[in-house]
């Protein structure tokens, strides 16, 4: 095993030179811990770097790199755009081109800085360090249009260092738009979950619809622009606007769990209200049944996007719950446990939709409808086994009815208010 220095002067030695390049720079120079180190190589060719590092791992299949204990070398290239789309381009390598050349193909300017090895020196011919510390995201130059997924992953870099988009680059992702068709759907979702498990995942969103772009892949999120709602419970304006500041509470809250369950509430709170979208506006600003229409509107919205069973399943549960768990405090006893036992059975689970449903509200009450708790509670206090053993009945549906039943029960001795 060879550290990078040593690495770095065989390149030396054979009239090459190393660099490290990239987000691994970009985060080294924002403070970040980033564990994905890239490697750029000039001066020698493919062949000469296998002959001289015959143990490293050759990947990918348009542009081959090398893999060295976790660590990716390139050799130094260009590209030129020969097609329609995020993959088809021409790319040359020479053993001639400068790392300027190299940092040039990149996207915007906060990736295009380089760091050579040996001597520590920064190469930043794009002035990538200013926007870093002016927290912009530019794009590199007119060549930024050669690529349509650049779009989305500009608004997910925006999204993951709450940064500000240039205005030219604004209008070039626009001119992308006919494009991003082209792109295949894994992309859209690698750049759509890798936004969704940010800090402020509502400024991808806020990106795409600045630059004329969210109705492309994101059109239920885009209808719900301009859709009214009563002002004496929405006065931040709009279900769009509304849905971005769930989003972002929801993020707030879940900032310590996996990124699994991360994706699953904070889906499941970019939904939420999705049915709004359809409501015909002479209805404004009431939304009659818009939690069915949201939910079917989720799964088609789901499955375009080949997005997982258990996303949709919790955007499914967020859309059709939502309002019920808002109201809880307002249910008779026995329509309070149904809900529990319903939504219990969900993969969103009561504390996802408490989540949701807190996010919600215009101000957080603590004192009111908080049912996750209380339905673990019945849940465990009243489960199936008890239930057989205490009444010797072992037929499912008459043990469902009697465990309701004690729940209820439980919940009148408990003390809990009914309306």
């Amino acid at each position: 095993m060879k550290n990078i220095n040593e690495i770095a002067n065989i390149i030396k030695l054979n009239g090459g030179n190393l660099y490290l390049v990239g987000g691994a720079i970009r985060d080294k120079l924002l403070g970040i811990v980033n564990h994905d180190e890239d490697y750029c190589v000039t001066g020698i060719s493919f062949y000469e770097f296998k002959r001289l590092f015959p143990k490293a791992v050759v990947r990918g299949k348009d542009f081959p790199v090398f893999s060295i204990d976790n660590k990716e070398f390139a050799i130094a290239r260009k590209e030129r755009k020969i097609g329609i789309g995020h993959n088809n381009f021409d790319i040359e390598t020479d053993k001639k081109l400068t790392i300027e050349e190299d940092l040039q193909r990149r996207d915007i300017t906060i990736n295009a800085i380089a760091k050579e090895v040996l001597t520590d020196k920064i190469i930043d011919p794009f002035n990538g360090i200013q926007d870093l510390k002016n927290s912009i995201i530019r794009a590199v130059g007119s060549h930024f249009v050669e690529d349509p997924l650049r779009v989305y992953r500009v608004a997910r870099f925006a999204s993951q260092f709450n940064f500000c988009v240039e205005s030219n680059t604004i209008k070039m992702m626009t001119s992308l738009k006919n494009e991003l068709s082209s792109l295949s759907v894994e992309r859209v979702y690698c750049e759509l979950c890798k936004a969704l498990t940010t800090d402020r995942p509502s400024i991808f969103f806020e990106v795409l619809k600045q630059a004329d772009v969210l109705d492309v892949h994101f059109k239920e999120i885009y209808d719900l622009i301009g859709v009214e709602q009563p002002i004496k419970y929405h006065p931040e304006g709009d279900c769009y606007n509304h849905t971005m500041i769930v989003l972002n509470k929801v993020a707030n809250k879940t900032k310590g769990l996996d990124v699994g369950r991360k994706l699953e509430l904070r889906f499941a709170a970019l939904v939420h209200d999705l049915g709004k979208g359809t409501t015909p506006k002479e209805e404004y600003p009431h939304h009659v049944e818009h939690e069915k229409r949201g939910a079917e509107l989720v799964r088609i919205f789901g499955n375009r996007l080949k997005l997982p069973t258990r996303m949709i399943k919790c955007g499914v549960t967020s859309c059709l719950e939502h309002m019920k768990g808002g109201i809880f405090d307002k249910m008779t006893f026995s329509k309070k446990v149904s809900f529990i036992e319903r939504v219990n059975k969900t993969i969103l689970g009561l504390d996802g939709l408490q989540i949701i449903v807190d996010s919600d509200k215009r101000q957080e009450n603590c004192d009111k409808n908080q049912f996750a708790d209380l339905g673990y509670e019945i849940i465990n206090y009243v489960d199936g086994n008890k239930i057989m053993k205490q009444f010797g009945i072992s037929e499912g549906k008459e043990v469902a009815r009697k465990m309701h039943e004690i729940r209820v029960l439980y919940l009148k001795n408990r003390g809990c208010n009914e309306r």
